[in-house]
C-alpha cells in the first residue's frame, strides 16, 4: 500500500503533461482485470523451444506444455486473472520446477504414489510451484494435483486457501507490479530476481497454447479482404510520441523491459483510427491493456493484426465481428489499464496476433500510411452506428 501511495504522489507531481492514472482504478485493481477471452486454450504442441531473457535455450516437451495448458485454463476460469495473471503463473512454474509436477520422497514418501514427472529435493516443497504443505498450501494429495496448485497460486475468493497463504489475486495492486515481482510476491523465494528471466519463455508458451479471438471464431469468413490503404491511427497534429518500440525503462518499476508497442500521447477522447481495412477480432477489457481493440487485416497479401490499447469502456466504438475501413473512427484515446496518462499504445503483428510485434511506426512508414510523411489523414465516412 505504501508503494501505491508513493506512485499516486509521483503521478500528481509529474503534472498534466502525461495525465494521471485514475486513483479509483489504482485502489481497485480488480476493476481492470481482464476476462478469459484472451485465454482460449487450443491444442498442445509436441514440443516448444524458447529462449530465456539471458539467452539460454529451453525445450519443453508435451507433458510440460500440458501442465502449462492446465495453468492457462485455470486462469481463464478464474475471474480477475486474465492473460497477464496466467503469464505470471507460468513464469513462476517455469522457475520453480520447469513446469514439472515434482514429488519429494525425502520429505513425503507418499508423494511418489501420485502421478509425477520426477522427484525434487528442495526442502519439503512439492509440485509445479514448489508449494509447502507445512506452510498451509494444502495436503500432499492436493499439492500433487496440477489443477489444485494452479488454483492455489491464483488464490482470490475462489482459491482454496482464502488468502493464507496469499495467491496472486490476494496481492494488492499485483497488476501494477513487474511480472517477476508479482511472481515473487506469491512464491516468497530467497532468489527473487530469477522469475523475470523466464518471461520470454512464458510469453512463447501462451502464444503457442492460446487462440486469440479471430474472424473464424467470431463466426465470419477467416479470409480478410486486402486493404484499400493504410492510415495513421491518430489525426495529424493531435499527438506526441512518448515511447518507442524496444527496450525501455518501465515507468512503474524503473527496470529495463521490452516494450512491444509505440506510445502516442493525445488528449483523452482523441479519435483512434483503424490503420487498415479489416475485421474486429476483439473489443473489450484485457488486463494491463485496459480497453483494447484488435483488428485483423490483409496488407500486401499478408495477415497483419493491429492492437489499440488503453481506451476507457465508453471509448470502444466497435464490437467483435465488425468490418472497419482504413481511417475509420473505432475508438477514443483513454488511460485505462497500466497507463500513466492518456495515450494510444499501438502494436502491429505481421502474420497475426500470435506472432511477435514489430516497430509500429516503422511499419506504418514502410506501408505508406497517411500522416507519417506529413500528408493529411482521410477519415472514412463509414463510422459505426451506435445504439441509443
Amino acid at each position: 500500500m505504501k508503494k501505491l501511495i508513493v506512485l499516486v504522489a509521483v503521478l500528481i507531481l509529474v503534472g498534466p503533461t502525461i495525465g494521471l492514472v485514475s486513483v479509483a482504478t489504482l485502489m481497485n485493481p480488480a476493476a481492470r482485470s481482464c476476462g478469459s477471452g484472451s485465454l482460449a486454450v487450443g491444442s498442445v504442441p509436441e514440443s516448444l523451444t524458447a529462449q530465456t531473457r539471458d539467452g539460454r535455450s529451453i525445450t519443453l516437451n508435451k507433458n510440460q506444455l500440458t501442465h502449462a495448458a492446465t495453468i492457462a485454463t485455470v486462469g481463464a476460469q478464474t475471474p480477475g486473472v486474465g492473460r497477464e495473471g496466467a503469464l505470471i503463473a507460468l513464469m513462476a512454474a517455469l522457475t520453480e520446477s520447469t513446469l514439472r509436477m515434482l514429488a519429494n520422497t525425502s520429505a513425503y514418501p507418499e508423494s511418489a504414489n501420485y502421478s509425477n514427472d520426477g522427484h525434487g529435493s528442495d526442502h519439503d516443497s512439492l509440485g509445479l510451484f514448489q508449494m509447502r504443505s507445512v506452510s498451509g498450501w494444502g495436503t500432499v494429495a492436493e499439492l500433487m494435483d496440477p489443477d489444485y496448485q494452479a488454483r492455489a497460486f491464483f488464490g482470490g475468493l475462489s482459491g482454496p486457501n482464502r488468502g493464507s497463504p496469499r495467491g496472486l489475486l490476494d496481492i494488492p495492486g499485483w497488476q501494477l507490479l513487474d511480472p517477476g515481482a508479482a511472481a515473487q510476491a506469491v512464491e516468497v523465494s530467497a532468489y527473487p530476481d530469477r522469475y523475470q528471466n523466464f518471461q520470454p519463455v512464458a510469453e512463447s508458451i501462451l502464444a503457442a497454447l492460446t487462440r486469440p479471438q479471430s474472424a473464424s471464431a467470431a463466426g465470419f469468413d477467416e479470409a480478410v479482404p486486402e486493404t484499400s490503404q493504410v492510415a495513421f491511427p491518430l489525426p495529424e497534429g493531435t499527438y506526441t510520441k512518448t515511447d518507442s518500440f524496444g527496450m525501455r525503462t518501465d515507468p512503474y518499476s524503473g527496470e529495463s523491459r521490452f516494450h512491444a508497442g509505440s506510445d502516442l500521447a493525445a488528449p483523452a477522447g482523441t479519435p483512434i483510427l483503424a490503420v487498415a481495412d479489416g475485421i474486429v477480432s476483439f473489443a473489450g477489457q484485457r488486463g494491463t491493456y485496459g480497453g483494447l481493440i484488435v483488428v485483423d487485416h490483409t496488407v500486401g497479401g499478408e495477415r497483419v493484426t493491429s492492437y489499440y490499447a488503453h481506451m476507457y469502456k465508453a471509448g470502444i466504438l466497435v464490437t467483435e465481428g465488425d468490418s472497419v475501413a482504413a481511417g475509420q473512427h473505432i475508438g477514443d484515446v483513454g488511460s485505462a489499464g497500466k497507463s500513466t496518462g492518456p495515450h494510444l499504445h499501438l502494436e502491429i503483428h505481421p502474420g497475426g496476433a500470435d506472432q511477435p510485434a514489430v516497430n509500429a511506426e516503422q511499419w506504418l512508414a514502410e506501408n505508406g500510411a497517411a500522416g507519417v510523411a506529413g500528408t493529411a489523414v482521410t477519415t472514412a465516412v463509414c463510422t459505426p452506428e451506435r445504439a441509443v
